[in-house]
């Protein structure tokens, strides 16, 4: 009995080592899709160890990052400057509704409309690290067989205003998703690897 006790004690006590030791990986990964000078001040999004979304650290830069979702397939990080953050902010709090993805950009499309939204600044951009088979080294503290996608926040545009297509031209090359709506971006996926 009093090896048992022993045991559960030391288990107990392990426990927030572990749950720190996740939170330091977490910030690590995360921080990767900032750019490299931005990363030390970067506001950062991640995980507790029931799934939840929580902040890891406070920032004391522009820019926000979050590490991968556990929730979901494959591996996915982003990074976004601040003005970001209340269209994304309005995203997770709709999903946690219960809301679809078509109801999501519905309603976030119509509260910027209607100015209760602000949306992404002209220019704001979002770098997404990702991939299927990607994930996340703990020995290297490096993420590997991940490649990044580009959008940039362009509210309203078209392929007139930007000169630049409603599809890609090929892989890699940049277009315009959702022209003419508040939520509509450029969008450049490098080639994989890239």
């Amino acid at each position: 009995m009093k090896k048992l006790y022993i045991l559960t004690l030391a288990l107990l006590c392990s426990a927030p080592s572990i749950a720190q030791k996740n939170k330091a990986d977490q910030i690590k990964m995360a921080v990767q899709a900032a750019p490299v000078e931005a990363r030390d001040g970067a506001h950062v999004y991640g995980f507790d160890d029931d799934g939840n979304f929580i902040t890891l650290r406070e920032g004391t830069n522009n820019f926000v990052v979050r590490a991968d979702d556990p929730n979901k397939d494959g591996f996915e990080i982003v990074c976004y400057p601040k003005d970001v953050e209340p269209f994304m902010a309005r995203g997770r709090a709709l999903k946690a509704e219960g809301k679809n993805r078509g109801e999501i950009f519905a309603i976030r499309e119509k509260e910027m409309m209607d100015g209760t939204l602000q949306k992404p600044g002209y220019g704001s951009t979002l770098q997404i690290y990702y991939g299927k088979d990607a994930k996340y080294n703990t020995e290297t503290g490096k993420v590997e067989g991940g490649s990044f996608r580009y959008v940039i926040y362009t509210p309203l545009a078209t392929a007139l205003t930007t000169g630049l297509p409603e599809k890609p031209n090929g892989g890699g090359h940049p277009w315009v998703m959702f022209p003419g709506l508040y939520r509509a971006h450029i969008m450049i996926t490098p080639p994989a690897g890239k």
